[in-house]
């Protein structure tokens, strides 16, 4: 992988840095390479440096003995994570696995707090990043306490989705996840994801392409789990 991936320049909270901030934090992260499928953290490591994705994707998870997973996002490259251990100083709430080959800017808690106080930019924009998260999270915790599996299937799609090329009604989802990656997103199993996708092809919700899903009506299917929250309120 190119030696110029190896600067935080290319992370989007340190924008507006200048060049020479951004080389002396450069210096005292310790940058590696992953290869996919390594574990970079574990469950409940009492390590606290943050870690920032300068090339690649890794996927936040805790791993289950019965190997029923709980997946919790995928972090992409200019992401960043580790950083609640970094500010309380406690073990690690979720193992970190390399979904692809990744570089890695690993920054020392103390360096992470010592910048957050000495640029307010970037101190900001890692609080609204935080605040998103969080946001997201507390949809997803009512989700899994109110709707019916069906209906979580489809708002997870809608968060994995990306705009198609040609905009409109479509969105884009790849690679594809397998069913059981969608069944411990949404905390059931493979089979009903399999049927619930199944369904949603017969209906012309979603196709099935090379390399990709397609969901044909993003509107369609908001409405469809908006309606199942209006349903039970």
């Amino acid at each position: 992988m190119a030696r110029h991936t190896e600067t935080l320049a290319r992370i989007p909270v340190f924008q507006g840095l200048d060049e020479e901030a951004v080389r002396r934090l450069d210096t005292q992260c310790l940058w590696r390479r992953y290869d996919a499928e390594m574990e970079i953290l574990g469950y409940k490591d009492d390590s606290s440096d943050v870690y920032f994705v300068a090339a690649g994707k890794v996927r936040v998870m805790i791993p289950s003995v019965k190997g029923k997973d709980t997946i919790f996002r995928d972090i992409d490259a200019g992401e960043f994570f580790g950083e609640l251990a970094a500010i309380d100083g406690k073990e690690r709430s979720a193992s970190i696995v390399a979904l692809t080959n990744a570089t890695l800017a690993r920054m020392p808690d103390r360096v992470f707090r010592d910048t957050l106080a000495s640029y307010p930019p970037v101190c900001a924009r890692i609080l609204e990043m935080l605040v998103s998260r969080v946001r997201s999270l507390s949809d997803r915790v009512n989700e899994f306490r109110t709707l019916p599996v069906n209906n979580r299937v489809h708002a997870e799609l809608l968060r994995l989705a990306r705009p198609g090329e040609s905009g409109g009604k479509e969105a884009i989802i790849s690679p594809p996840p397998y069913h059981h990656e969608i069944a411990a997103r949404v905390s059931t199993h493979r089979e009903a994801v399999s049927r619930e996708l199944k369904r949603l092809e017969r209906e012309g919700l979603l196709e099935k392409r090379r390399g990709a899903l397609v969901l044909k009506d993003i509107g369609a299917l908001a409405e469809l789990v908006e309606r199942a929250h209006e349903d039970i309120d």
